[in-house]
C-alpha cells in the first residue's frame, strides 16, 4: 500500500506523521528523485539556501536567491530531460531573525510554485518540511 494514499502528487505540506526513512523508501519504491535537506545549522536565508544547493547538487554558479532557487527547481531540472518525479524533504528550516516567518513563507513559496510548474506537467512534486 501507497504511503501516499492520501497525499496529493503536487504538494507543499508540514512532515506531521511521515518519518524521513518512510518518505525515502516511498521514493525509492516509485523510482523518484529523492531530495533531502537538513537546516538545523542555518540562521539565514543564504545557509538555508547554500544547504538546498549542496543537498540537490544545484550548479555551482547558483545565485543563493528565490529567484535562483525557483530557476534550479523548474528550468534546469526540465531542461535535463523526462523525471520521474520528487520528494523533497526541508527539515528543520530555522526560526531565527535572519530566517523570519517572512523568509519561510517566501521559501515555501517558490516550493508551491515549483509542485504547480511539475503538476502542469503530469509530474509529482511532494515537498514535506519541519521547523526548529
Amino acid at each position: 500500500m501507497s504511503l501516499f494514499k492520501t497525499v496529493p502528487s503536487n504538494v507543499v505540506q508540514s512532515i506531521r506523521a511521515f518519518r524521513v526513512a518512510d518518505l525515502q523508501a516511498e521514493a525509492a519504491q516509485l523510482g523518484q528523485h529523492f531530495l533531502y535537506a537538513h537546516c538545523a545549522h542555518a540562521t539565514t536565508k543564504q545557509q538555508v539556501l547554500a544547504i538546498i544547493a549542496e543537498a540537490f547538487h544545484f550548479p555551482r554558479h547558483f545565485g543563493k536567491n528565490f529567484d535562483a532557487l525557483s530557476d534550479c527547481l523548474t528550468s534546469l531540472a526540465h531542461k535535463a530531460g523526462p523525471q520521474p518525479g520528487f520528494l523533497v524533504v526541508l527539515e528543520q528550516l530555522p526560526n531565527t531573525p535572519k530566517f523570519d516567518k517572512e523568509a519561510r513563507e517566501t521559501l515555501l513559496d517558490v516550493f508551491r510554485d515549483a509542485a504547480d510548474f511539475w503538476a502542469d506537467k503530469k509530474i509529482a512534486f511532494r515537498v514535506f518540511y519541519s521547523f526548529q
